[in-house]
């Protein structure tokens, strides 16, 4: 399989950013995207909405539909599953990719934050990936993909940031344990991670601003990735932790400079969990 077209994803969040480049990727094959995210009217700190979202995937060529909802919330979740069954039939692809993000120490952090991160990060991909587990088991090409990073037990990630540490591998942790659960099933259980920063609002408002967004690559690169492992042979396509820049050099792509963000003087910045980056390519 090399499309997406007549494909149903569920994916939490995707109002802007990633989510949204991946499933605008998606839509240009004229897949359907089912968007259980919470932004339902304009953020003066943040662009977009789940409704310019479902607009964006549409003009992509894409059938989408929006759920307004948490995935904290059992009952908002279970709303984006029956919508996804009700409007196209089933599900065969669902995206972990809402996330929180708070990178303070122990002693700052407070426990609403840490919270909210445990609650949208590591519970809600497990919930999302749970309730759809009957309906990807009826599909052909069934695929679980997370945003998370590879599990590094080195002390240096928790040791700077351990309640994030701990939301983001509680959401890779998923993907290990799911990958093997499932693996009989034939349902492919994976995460994708950008090797690079990735230019998001989450980026310029939080890590630095126009500096660290010219140091960063565009949220294509991620859409990219995520569309070729998403039509890999899912039954032996499973239990991965794709870096983004991997999976385009092993699909042929050589040049990634298309994505860089800024004007290509910069040198770019290693994601979060991951070691500086070397040369570019």
């Amino acid at each position: 399989m090399t499309t997406l077209q007549g494909r149903t994803l569920l994916m939490s969040g995707g109002s802007r950013g990633i989510g949204l480049a991946i499933a605008v990727r998606a839509a240009r094959d004229g897949a359907n995207v089912v968007l259980l995210a919470k932004t339902d009217r304009p953020d003066p700190r943040l662009p977009g909405t789940v409704h310019t979202a479902v607009a964006d995937i549409e003009r992509a060529g894409g059938r989408a539909v929006a759920v307004v909802g948490d995935v904290r919330r059992d009952e908002d979740a279970e709303r984006a599953v029956r919508t996804a069954v009700d409007r196209f039939g089933g599900i065969d692809v669902v995206v972990n990719n809402a996330s929180a993000l708070d990178l303070r120490r122990t002693t700052d952090i407070t426990m609403k934050s840490y919270d909210l991160m445990q609650g949208i990060n590591a519970r809600g991909t497990f919930l999302l990936s749970k309730l759809a587990i009957p309906q990807l088991a009826e599909s052909d090409r069934a695929h679980i993909l997370t945003l998370s990073p590879p599990l590094d037990l080195r002390p240096q990630w928790a040791g700077s940031y351990l309640a994030y540490t701990m939301a983001k591998y509680g959401m890779s942790l998923v993907t290990l344990g799911l990958a093997e659960e499932l693996r009989g099933a034939g349902i492919a259980v994976n995460s994708l991670w950008p090797r690079t920063t990735i230019a998001t609002a989450a980026i310029a408002n939080l890590l630095g601003g126009e500096e660290s967004v010219a140091r960063a690559r565009t949220p294509g690169i991620v859409a990219d990735a995520a569309h070729a492992i998403l039509v890999r042979d899912s039954r032996t396509c499973t239990g991965n932790f794709f870096l983004d820049e991997d999976v385009l050099v092993e699909e042929g792509v050589t040049d990634l400079e298309r994505y860089r963000a800024g004007d290509g003087d910069q040198p770019l910045d290693a994601d979060l969990f991951l070691d500086p980056v070397g040369p570019s390519r």
